[in-house]
């Protein structure tokens, strides 16, 4: 077949170059170029210093973060009081709640619940101011009035107890702060009684936790889902749940706490009764009073009941230290278990931890609200240990070891 010239068809004789490729990708990379334009300057190299030190934008952030949160923290400071009333009120509305869950079983109305719950908490509190103080302001004078008494019997005591006070090496500042223990005591006590007073005389604070209280036991079931809606939409359930636990394991540590605190305080005042010790009931109060705080409270509530048991003999005195250790040894391992349920699961080492941290923040109400707070701490730490773990990265086998060799 004879080609004709111009037809298109290249012609690939032998021997003969083909020039059309070339010249084919030659005008290609020419369209290419015109069309795409061209081709961009190099960014300039970023200085060496620029590439360590962080850009201003991250110190502005950083300066705004830091007068925030200084900010914040005065403002804490300020409204601490109203804070901790607040944080009073909500966790005594999380420890009555699950007595508002038992009436909600017999069909009662949340609000009606509520209302049931709170009037028998005045009325209970108002009968037990009532009945104690008038005991309290009769009996606490005459153990001061007693106080000489007690010491003098110490004194003729003719046994080891009586020789230790007799001993020569008791110096005379000690034997005249014994003898002045009495005014002391007197005046100690007035002056708590009118602190006390003051305390309780604060009728806008009391005012304030029981309306507060109030709202948190009606509102209680929605506050986890209102405080979840602050998060993702993907994250609200997950919150949600872990709100909910926190919140019962709070609920069913105060609500055993205050179990456990009156029945020490009944307890210690039929066996103080039975051993027909002076100034039972009192000294049951106090008992029960700081069985409230864990841990570190039996030994304070038991201290003052063996020594006003020592005035009445050494026999006396040690059957109250064997009361106190068998109602320990019953509390820990018999009632708390039932109580409590595992509410909180803390190590006695983190619970006097939390305690005497709490009550050197915040005294007593610290030393009381440690605990729930630790429990919710670790609730949200175990949680977020458990996402990290399963967010890790699997591990890479070929990491385990020496790879195995190959068979050639």
């Amino acid at each position: 077949m004879v080609t004709e010239p111009g037809d298109g068809t290249a012609d690939h004789r032998p021997g003969r170059p083909d020039r059309s490729e070339p010249a084919e990708a030659a005008q290609a990379q020419t369209g290419s170029t015109s069309m795409s334009g061209p081709e961009p300057a190099p960014a300039p190299a970023r200085p060496a210093w620029s590439q360590v030190w962080p850009p201003w934008t991250y110190w502005v952030r950083t300066t705004l973060a830091v007068v925030a949160t200084l900010l914040v923290v005065a403002a804490a400071r300020r409204i601490s009081h109203v804070l901790l009333l607040a944080l009073v009120a909500f966790v005594l509305a999380i420890g009555l709640d699950p007595a508002v869950q038992w009436l909600g079983k017999l069909r009662i109305r949340r609000g009606w619940a509520v209302a049931i719950i709170f009037v028998g908490l005045v009325v209970f509190l108002a009968l037990f101011v009532a009945l104690l103080i008038p005991l309290l302001a009769r009996e606490v004078p005459q153990f001061a009035a007693a106080l000489p008494g007690f010491l003098a019997d110490l004194q003729r005591r003719d046994d080891w107890l009586g020789n230790a006070f007799r001993h020569a090496s008791v110096s005379a500042e000690v034997r005249q702060f014994i003898a002045d223990l009495p005014s002391k005591i007197g005046k100690s006590f007035t002056a708590i009684v009118g602190a006390a007073g003051t305390a309780f005389g604060r009728v806008f604070d009391v005012f304030t936790v029981g309306i507060l209280c109030i709202y948190f036991m009606v509102a209680l079931p929605r506050l986890p889902a209102t405080i979840a809606k602050l998060v993702s939409r993907d994250r609200r359930a997950h919150v949600n749940l872990l709100l909910q636990r926190s919140f019962d394991k709070i609920g069913g540590y105060v609500s055993g706490n205050l179990i456990t605190s009156t029945v020490c305080a009944a307890a210690t005042v039929v066996a103080l009764l039975a051993l027909r010790i002076d100034y039972a009931v009192p000294l049951g109060l106090w008992a029960g009073v700081a069985d409230l705080i864990p841990q570190v409270g039996a030994y304070l509530g038991a201290v003052p009941a063996v020594l006003v048991a020592l005035t009445e003999g050494p026999a006396y005195s040690v059957a109250t230290v064997v009361f106190f250790i068998a109602y320990q040894l019953f509390e820990n391992y018999l009632l708390a278990p039932r109580v409590y349920k595992s509410s909180i699961d803390l190590s006695p080492a983190a619970v006097i931890i939390s305690t005497l941290a709490g009550g050197i923040l915040a005294g007593f109400a610290g030393a009381l609200l440690a605990l729930p707070i630790a429990a919710t701490i670790k609730v949200i730490a175990v949680d977020v240990v458990l996402a990290s773990r399963s967010n890790a990265p699997p591990e890479d086998p070929a990491n385990d070891g020496p790879a195995a060799p190959h068979d050639n």
